[in-house]
């Protein structure tokens, strides 16, 4: 007689058995894997750094244009701030090369040999920026009675800065790699793998100008300044770790 349930329980073993080799075949295969993928971690390591410079010329100018009040009243010296603010903004914003703007604007009590308020003090400022130096210039000596240079500063622009380092960056690559190759060759190794690499330029931290100051003189009836950049140094750094081969790759 024909048995349902020797038929299942025959069934289930064949299942059984063919999830068992499912199992174990792939196990052995990960584990050649796993050996081969991790046979170079048992190679030497070394880190190494290689960097390529230039010198970038300085391509834009800032100028900080200011003007000092002193007054009985805090709402007298913001007045007359305002309004000699708003003069000279009309002034220089006639150039679509230069860029101006207000920069800080201050109004702070004047304190006598007891501390008590005697007056009042304000600052406003101006500021230009341009990559068109004379344009600049002459933006800044048509500001107005009111408004003298406080500073004046060069700096080399995010374009000019990213050009210069995507050109490094094939100099700072093969310096790497010449580097790393001498390195596994004073060692004894025939060749080198690389393990990882980062990249860092002086464009990836904030570039602060150095100021370049100059005195406090009317500006309105002065010819414009000349004014002429240096330049500034830009690198573009590689670095990383390598594996040291005892074969050619």
């Amino acid at each position: 007689m024909y048995r349902y349930g020797s038929r299942r329980t025959w069934v289930l073993g064949v299942l059984l058995a063919a999830a068992q080799a499912c199992v174990v075949l792939p196990a052995g295969a990960a584990d050649a894997q796993g050996q081969a993928s991790s046979r170079h971690e048992h190679w030497p390591q070394a880190s190494l750094r290689a960097e390529a410079s230039a010198q970038v010329a300085q391509d834009t100018v800032t100028i900080t244009l200011a003007a000092e009040l002193d007054g009985a009243s805090q709402s007298k010296v913001a007045d007359q701030l305002s309004a000699t603010l708003g003069h000279a903004m009309k002034q220089v914003s006639t150039d679509p090369k230069v860029k101006a703007s207000t920069g800080n604007v201050r109004v702070w009590p004047v304190n006598d040999s007891r501390g008590r308020i005697s007056g009042w003090h304000g600052r406003a400022e101006i500021v230009l920026k341009s990559t068109d130096f004379k344009a600049a210039a002459t933006q800044a000596a048509k500001a107005g009675d009111g408004m003298v240079i406080a500073n004046l500063s060069f700096s080399v622009s995010r374009a000019a800065r990213a050009k210069a380092e995507q050109a490094l960056l094939t100099e700072a690559s093969q310096a790497f790699r010449d580097r790393a190759q001498a390195l596994a060759s004073a060692f004894g190794f025939a060749s080198y793998s690389i393990r990882n690499i980062e990249l860092s330029g002086s464009g990836a931290v904030p570039y602060q100008p150095a100021p370049r100051m100059m005195a406090m003189a009317s500006m309105a009836k002065a010819a414009p300044v000349p004014l002429e950049g240096s330049t500034e140094t830009v690198t573009v750094s590689v670095h990383g770790s390598i594996f040291l081969r005892s074969t050619q790759k």
